[in-house]
């Protein structure tokens, strides 16, 4: 089964998301496995079937209606994850407001990833021994980027998010630095909020990593590396200010130039959040001009949007 057909058969209640997400080909399979009567046009990875990897990062994900897979079926492949520790367990939510008993980390994160990458490695007769496949079908080799924003204590909290982590971890689905070489695997988890850096750094091996301040990786934080920190981020407003007539000025784009180029030296990717989102135009405009200058993920909010600007940019 798909990834569209799964959803909307185990996940959702009518009327939530399944008219947004996008169509990949189910009802065409639907009658070919009606009319032919056998499982030839099915086989075992196929839940992310049609769905191409994009370089998004499925921002305050845990807002969206499913989260993770909502962010999965538009090709995101990053996304983010909240967390409050709260009596020994980790709580998804961008608010103390917002927070239930059921929105655990493990319950919107750990585990929906954990049950996709079992999907996409089945053992068979075919494939008797483990493999280690992304979660999306269309190139297995893509990771998942897992950022978790820490809003609690940073000293307590991320001890509880690397314990969380051990399901994962015991089935080698987290990208490891050993002290010499960085391994990519299906899932590379990414600190943030009150992530210290100073545990990430001290971790040898380490399989969760650092989300590094970008405008200073050339001077605070020179000694972060790509080892440390796969990827750099900084608010794009603070960077910025606002986009006049959907153009970066001269000041802007050697701003963006500039902390682009450090970070790539360093082997680090960018990403900028806090884009502005309104108007469209601008929204857009912004965009391309961060995708031309060699920003790596673009920071979306509205993923139906950012798909079709994705598909059409030309």
């Amino acid at each position: 089964r798909n990834l569209l057909f799964t959803l909307s058969c185990s996940c959702l209640l009518p009327g939530t998301i399944a008219s947004t997400i996008p169509e990949v080909s189910n009802t065409l399979q639907n009658i070919l496995k009606n009319t032919d009567k056998s499982n030839k046009y099915t086989y075992p990875t196929d839940l992310t079937r049609g769905i191409i990897p994009k370089p998004f990062h499925s921002h305050n994900d845990y807002w969206r209606d499913v989260p993770f897979y909502t962010g999965l079926s538009y090709g995101a492949i990053s996304t983010e994850s909240d967390v409050w520790l709260i009596n020994g367990t980790l709580y998804v939510g961008h608010e103390l407001s917002a927070l239930t008993p059921e929105r655990t980390f493990e319950s919107l994160y750990i585990n929906p990833i954990l049950d996709t990458l079992h999907r996409q490695n089945p053992i068979t007769k075919f494939a008797p021994s483990p493999t280690l496949h992304g979660v999306f079908d269309a190139d297995s080799g893509q990771t998942l980027y897992l950022f978790v924003d820490l809003k609690t204590s940073g000293s307590e909290t991320w001890p509880a998010v690397l314990k969380a982590l051990e399901p994962l971890r015991a089935e080698k689905y987290l990208s490891t630095y050993d002290g010499k070489t960085f391994t990519s695997a299906p899932v590379t988890v990414i600190g943030t909020g009150n992530t210290p850096l100073s545990a990430v750094q001290s971790a040898i091996p380490r399989d969760a990593f650092y989300d590094a301040p970008l405008p200073t990786l050339s001077t605070t934080f020179s000694n972060i590396t790509s080892f440390d920190s796969p990827i750099a981020s900084t608010d794009f407003a603070v960077q910025f200010g606002k986009v006049l007539n959907q153009t970066f000025n001269s000041t802007q784009l050697d701003t963006l130039r500039e902390q682009v180029a450090t970070a790539h030296a360093k082997g680090i990717k960018v990403r900028y959040w806090d884009q502005p989102g309104w108007p469209i135009g601008t929204r857009n405009a912004v965009w391309r001009t961060l995708i031309d200058e060699g920003v790596d993920i673009l920071n979306v909010d509205d993923l139906k949007g950012c798909a079709e600007f994705w598909e059409n940019r030309g």
